[in-house]
């Protein structure tokens, strides 16, 4: 009976089995602060008539630790996390001390925005951008007929 169950498949390939392995590994939520293997920090942008609104997710993150600049046509957020976990039993030894640290960075593509009057606010544990647009800059979009 045993020799019934197909212990491996016969074209499964087991580099590939064994890459996949380790890809599932590295973005599982436990390596990641943030819970993605490729992605740091998840993003929404909308586009309204006169500006952008970005909200990103930077939960633990304080405002001193955010950075975001306009670098020519990209706005650039940058997020660093240093934290240190210590637990002590009553004489005050250590018995466990775990350190987690990192930079996340996110580039975004931004043109004709007036970057004097960009507004940021952190509100638990996501950063809120408002990115008004420059006034006069034509944003109509035309459609091109195809001949």
């Amino acid at each position: 009976m045993f020799d019934l169950i197909p212990f491996r498949k016969r074209n499964e390939d087991p580099f590939g089995h064994m890459l996949k392995s380790f890809n599932d590994m590295v973005e599982n939520s436990f390596l990641s602060p943030f819970g993605t293997g490729s992605q740091p920090f998840r993003t929404d942008i909308r586009e309204e008539e006169d500006k952008y609104s970005v909200e990103a997710e930077l939960p633990g993150i304080a405002k001193e630790d955010i950075d975001i600049q306009v670098q020519g046509n990209e706005l650039i957020i940058r997020a660093k996390r240093n934290d240190v976990v210590e637990q002590k039993d009553d004489s005050n030894r250590i018995i466990r001390q775990e350190r987690r640290s990192g930079e996340f960075i996110r580039r975004f593509y931004v043109d004709h925005i007036d970057e004097e009057h960009i507004k940021a606010r952190l509100e638990e544990g996501v950063l809120k951008l408002e990115i008004p647009k420059r006034p006069g800059d034509d944003q109509s979009r035309r459609r091109i007929q195809i001949d």
